[in-house]
This record gives structure tokens, sequence and C-alpha cells, in this order.
């Protein structure tokens, strides 16, 4: 990958904001750091470094309201019917074919009985279609992932893939139930690389059909949700191929999508040509049938092409207002990142119900003490809080930043703007790779926070952890997800310094290149006072320093390595690099979505404690990371041991709001469902489960 010679002449307002910016620099040198101005209006800061030396008297039912927004209604409504339907409840210890046929009948009750239709908001209100992904995937994760394999995967292709004569003659039967589905894109030998896929659909113009076709072994559909019981339609990803009556034969289009009718709609006889496999018991996600399909010569009619990027005619000639088969890929592709929101969204959603169990154990559960005293909580054991209490903080990072996500979803659904699909694309594949990979951890770690209790498969770590670790491969693995950031963060980096413009997410590089990239200030270097250490604007500094110095250094190490490995040799020698460049990037955005939400909040206590919050995870964050800033002098020795003592002071904080915080994600006992949870006579319950 070659980087251009980079021009840092800046336009009339990026010279103002630099001059402005060396200003504020110089009178931060000048002026004692208790004088320095604070950031927020009304001298709100103050207060909540106030606030946060004492215990802050937090409201559940405010911090909830704020968090949970205009769709907390729909969740409720979710919640309330399947506690009304203890036959719809998922058992401890369940059968993999009972567990499919319960998911299956879940479905049924929410879209007839309770009345809910989560397919007409998939494109007409993105949030309240996650907002009610996220409730159900509480009640059984299997569940949630096969609802959404039916709206937003088999659905949600017809809708954004398809035009209207197939909405026309999809959409009751999707939103019922009665036509439920599959989304057979991954195969075999390909998973990510989806440009690679071998199936073919080749068009017979004396018939007006496309034949469908597995070449090979490793072309066969694999881990097809809902393909090995339920599903009667197959939106099928292969390569589509025109006749051309010359030497060549065919002609190869590139991968387009078809829907396949797989089982007959009455009978529900496997159809003539479709062979479909048990994929078999898996590690978790038991209650989703998946399912492996092969098909041999399978005729389907022409209009069954999903024709809104590219469609054939009868006689054969191809169309589309796209110029290349790279240009319709890349639009197919971005019209299905739906998935990607959803999966970060209900990562956050299963990491809220373990941080819940977890914390509420340990505030109940006692253990030593001093001599001839009361045994203590072991949430009061620093060591406790070390494992909880960041990973509480994070929980609300992640929460605001996948709120953000959906806002910008939602927007690219209204306003078809390229610039915000460009933005929610990278934003939604560095998101769910950072967030699920960082849930994975954690569930682990919330099992082993609750000792040998946490290990009972009543208390539900084990079938979170199972459920939940696909979630780090499918939708995209996050290794090449997290790749995905690190070249679109270096597009960015190279076109900004050719006179493009960046993308919403990545604005704050303009100053970056400039500014962070200059010899850090041995002044700012060693202060250690607790305004300073936060002060959201130093926060944020430390992350977008890290984030620039690491982009710049692989752009340089690239451009040097290419000359003797070529692209892609170069790109798996920094392969680390750019790995940490992205994590270090979406960290970057999920702080700033953070405080910008910690800015927002209308009332004062609230505001205190998410304050607190937010500097617990920044700050967490920079010591994780404090070997980074050392060796590059950002943070002298004095600053760095500050930043650590301050943590474990504000980890402490956190704990002594831990229950408020842990209430606010206002999940009801029904929801969490383990016993060493619950709210009132948590071992009462938890005896009664063994029989006593």
């Amino acid at each position: 990958m070659q980087i251009s010679a980079i021009d840092l002449n800046p336009t009339t307002d990026d010279e103002q904001e630099r001059i402005s910016r060396r200003v504020r620099r110089l009178s931060l040198h000048l002026t004692p750091v208790v004088a320095r101005p604070l950031p927020l209006d009304d001298n709100r800061q103050l207060q909540m470094l106030t606030c946060a030396r004492a215990k802050i008297n937090v409201s559940k039912d405010l911090l909830s309201d704020y968090m949970r927004g205009k769709y907390r209604d729909i969740q409720e409504k979710v919640y309330e019917y399947f506690n009304s339907r203890p036959d719809l409840q998922t058992p401890v210890e369940i059968s993999m074919d009972e567990h499919r046929e319960l998911c299956m009948r879940q479905l049924l009750g929410l879209a007839r009985e309770a009345g809910i239709r989560p397919f007409r908001y998939v494109v007409e209100d993105p949030a309240k279609y996650f907002a009610i992904v996220e409730a159900v995937g509480s009640i059984d994760t299997s569940f949630g992932v096969k609802l959404g394999v039916q709206y937003s995967l088999w659905g949600g292709s017809v809708l954004n893939l398809g035009t209207q004569k197939h909405k026309d003659k999809y959409f009751d039967g999707i939103d019922n139930v009665e036509y439920p589905g599959c989304f057979a894109m991954t195969e075999l030998h390909h998973g990510s690389n989806v440009q690679g896929l071998q199936t073919v659909a080749t068009f017979d113009p004396m018939t007006d059909e496309f034949i469908i076709d597995t070449p090979n072994d490793g072309a066969i559909k694999w881990w097809i949700g809902n393909a090995a019981v339920h599903g009667k339609f197959a939106t099928v990803f292969a390569k589509l191929m025109l006749p051309t009556y010359d030497e060549k034969g065919v002609s190869d289009m590139g991968v387009h999508a078809f829907i396949v009718p797989i089982r007959d709609l009455n009978t529900h006889q496997t159809l003539p040509g479709i062979e479909i496999h048990d994929c078999g018991h898996k590690i978790g996600l038991n209650g989703v049938d998946n399912g492996a399909l092969r098909f041999r010569s399978v005729r389907i009619p022409r209009d069954n092409l999903l024709n809104r990027f590219g469609d054939v005619s009868r006689d054969g000639k191809y169309t589309s207002s796209l110029p290349s088969i790279n240009k319709r890929f890349a639009a197919m592709l971005g019209e299905l990142v739906g998935g990607r929101v959803g999966l970060a969204y209900s990562s956050v959603g299963i990491l809220k119900i373990s941080v819940t169990i977890a914390v509420r154990y340990s505030l109940l559960r006692q253990q030593f003490g001093p001599p001839k005293q009361a045994e203590i909580s072991i949430l009061d054991y620093q060591s406790h809080q070390h494992k909880l209490m960041p990973m509480l903080a994070s929980t609300y990072a992640f929460h605001f930043a996948t709120l953000h996500l959906l806002e910008q979803y939602s927007e690219m659904k209204k306003s078809h703007d390229e610039n915000v699909a460009g933005d929610v694309h990278a934003l939604s594949a560095g998101l769910k790779a950072y967030v699920t990979s960082y849930t994975a951890k954690s569930l682990s770690i919330c099992r082993e926070a609750c000792g040998g209790h946490g290990y009972a498969a009543v208390n539900r770590f084990g079938s979170l952890r199972n459920d939940h670790d696909v979630f780090q491969t499918f939708e995209g693995d996050n290794t090449v997800l997290l790749q995905q950031v690190a070249a679109d963060l270096l597009k960015q980096y190279k076109e900004k310094f050719q006179g493009g413009t960046l993308a919403v997410t990545w604005n704050y590089l303009r100053d970056s290149m400039a500014t962070y990239l200059s010899q850090p200030n041995p002044v700012t270097a060693r202060w250690e006072g607790e305004d300073h250490l936060r002060d959201p604007s130093f926060q944020l500094d430390a992350f977008r320093y890290r984030t620039s110095r690491l982009l710049h250094s692989v752009a340089l190490r690239l451009r040097k390595h290419s000359k003797t490995l070529g692209g892609f040799g170069a790109w798996n020698r920094c392969l680390n690099h750019l790995l940490t460049l992205a994590e270090s990037h979406i960290e970057s955005v999920i702080l700033a979505k953070f405080i910008e939400s910690v800015q927002s909040c209308p009332e004062g206590n609230t505001r205190a404690a998410l304050k607190l919050v937010c500097d617990l995870y920044a700050l967490d964050r920079i010591w994780k990371d404090i070997g980074t800033y050392r060796n590059v002098d950002y943070v002298a020795p004095n600053k760095a041991k500050a930043i650590h003592k301050l943590t474990e002071y504000l980890s402490f904080q956190v704990r002594n709001i831990a229950r408020e915080l842990v209430d606010g994600f206002d999940l009801p006992d029904y929801v969490t469902r383990a016993p060493i949870a619950m709210q009132s006579e948590p071992y009462a319950q938890y005896t009664q489960y063994v029989g006593f």
C-alpha cells in the first residue's frame, strides 16, 4: 500500500482552529491547574467532582429513563408477554430438538399472539427493531438469533436487495412467519471472503430461469440458520453467470442474491434438487437449526433475482446503475450492514445481564473480614472492584456508543447518503468486533467472580458464554472486521492530505495529524491533579494522540515494506500494528460518545454518576496501555502513578453506587433469571431450585 506525501497546508478554517488550539495550550502552560476553565457549562464539573468524593444519591428511575429512552415500552411488552407464558420460557436443561421447537414457538408467539411484528420496523424504525431484538435476546439468545435470521437476514435481504415486486410478494409471509427463511451466504470453504463464493446461478434464456448449482463440496452452504428444520426459502448468494455464445461460454457478473424455495409450503418436504443436512449440536445457540445446503440444477424464475443493484432482462441482457462488479458488490454488502449493528447492540445486552448477575451476587456474598467483626461483601475487596467496576463502566460506555451507531444507521436508511453509509459500514465493523470480543472475555470474568455458584447452570454464565461466543465470528470475523477499520483509517488519512474530506466518525483526525504528532508537552505530561485527569479534554486527547501516532507510524511502515514485500506482504507484516490501530480508534469513538451522553444528561445526580463511570472507563483504558504513553513521554512517571491511584479510587467510588448502576439497566428478575442475582431472597430461590 502506497501512502502519498502529505500536504500539511491547511484551509483557512483549519488554520484558525490550529491557532486557537495553540493559544489554549499556551494558556494552560501559564495557568495553574486548579484555575483552569472547566469544559462543561455552569461549572458542572466542579459539582461532579464534589459528588464523587461522597456517595452520589442516584435515582434508579431517572437513570433507567435516560438509558432506555423511548423504546422502553416495547421492551416491557416483550418481557411481560413471555413472563405470562411459562410454557415459552427456556428451561435450564433442554435437548437440541426441543430447544429448536421452543424457539420456533417463541417466534410465532411473539408475532401472532403478542402482536409484536418486528419486520415492519427493519426499515421504518431500525432503532425500535433492535430494541425488540435486545429484549428477545434477553429471554433466550437462541431466540434472538432466530428472530434475527428471519427478519434481519432473510427478510432484510428481500427489503434491501430486492425491489417492489419482491416486497409485494414476500413481506406479509415473512412478517407473520408463514415464510420462514434462511440467509445462505457462507460456504464450507468461504466465509468472510464473500467475493470468493463458488455457488453459481446461470441464466437459461430458453426457459427464462436461473439454474442454481453447487459446483463442488467447498461451495456447500454451511451454518445456515433456519435451514436444518424450519426454513422454506433461502436467499442464496451466488455468482451470476450469463451465456455469451462465444468461446468463453459464460460471463461472470459477480455475486448476486437469489430467492430459492427449499421446502414445499404445504407439505414441508424438501424440494427437488435441494439437499439439506443438519450441522448438528453446537457449543451454544442450539435453539437455532443450522444446516448445510447443496443445490443440484435447481431452477428458479428470473424474477427471483433480488435485482436492486443489477438485473437481467428476458433476452439475457444485464443492466445496472453501478458500473463495475466491485461497486455492485460494495453496494450489496453495504445494505447488509444491519446484521453487524444488531450484533454489537445485542452483545451489549448480554453484557448487561452478565454484569448485573455478577455485581448483585458480589454485593450479596460476604466472606472474611476484620478479626471479631462481621464478614464483608466480596465487592468491598479491591481485587473484586478491579475485576468488575471497569467492566460495569465499559458496559455503560458501549451502551451509548451502540445507541450512536443505531442513530447513524437509521439516518443512513432515511437519507441514503453515501458518506453516512461509509461511516456506518466502518463504525459497525469496529464496534461489532470490539464489543463482542470484550463481552466474550467478560463473561468468563463474571463467572469466576461468582465463584462456585457461577458454575451452576441455573445462574446462566455458561449458557450466556456459549451462546455469545460465536458473535465474534458471524457477520464477519472480528480480526477481518478490524482490518476493514484500519484500511478505512488509512484511506481517510491519505485522502485528507490530498485535499479530501473526512467521514463523520474520523473527523478528529483533522486536528490530530497536525497537532498530536508533535512532541508531547513536558508541562502537561507532569500534571497529576484530579481535576486535570478527570477533564474530558485530557482523556480524549490521550485516546486520540495514541490513535494518531499508531496511524502515522503504520502508514510509514506500510510504505517502507511495500517496496520489498508488495502490498499484501506489507499488510501482513504490519497486521498486529493495524489491529491495534483499529481498536485504539474504536476506543476513541466510544469515549467521545460517552462524554457527549454525560454532558447531555439533564438531571444533576444522574449526570454526576455517569461522569464518574465515564472517568473510570477513560482512565482505566489509559492505565491499561500506560506503557505506550510512557514510551513517548506523553505521561511522566508521577502522572502515571497518579492515573493508577485515581483509577483505583474511582473503582471504589463506582462500587458505592454499583447497585444503582446495574438497577439502571432495568432488567426484571424474571429476565435475568439467575437466582444469585435476585433482588430479594436470592439464596432461598437458589436452594429451592436444588430441591430444599
